[in-house]
């Protein structure tokens, strides 16, 4: 049986290492690997970010999105975009991309633990 394997370009790497920092601050954060080969970080049972050695999608609302879009790096992802998912290939603001997936993560993540997140910053 072959298992998936995840990221294995450098780039990839070096972007979940980047990705793997941020999401560690992120209360009750898990990483897995889905039955295609992305990676995906989920809080409780709701993904936040999917990842591939393309790039990555993350969750966000479809105002957001829509702002986000004006700016060249973003894109609409298939199939999830009409619901406000925003896909990236290689991120150039590290510093916005932190903000960005702590509200993907915001969006997906139960109100006990948006509150825990809150009152820790």
């Amino acid at each position: 049986m072959t298992h998936p394997m995840g990221m294995q370009t450098p780039e990839g790497i070096e972007m979940l290492k980047k990705v793997r920092s941020i999401c560690s601050k992120l209360p009750e954060t898990n990483e897995l690997i889905d039955g295609h080969g992305h990676t995906t970080f989920k809080v409780k049972d709701k993904s936040f970010l999917i990842m591939s050695d393309y790039g990555m999608t993350f969750k966000s609302d479809l105002e957001t999105q829509e702002i986000l879009l004006q700016q060249e790096q973003f894109y609409k992802p298939a199939y999830i975009g009409h619901r406000g998912w925003v896909g990236v290939k290689a991120p150039e603001d590290w510093e916005q991309m932190a903000m960005l997936l702590k509200e993907a993560y915001l969006h997906a993540a139960p109100k006990r633990l948006v509150k825990q997140l809150m009152e820790a910053e």
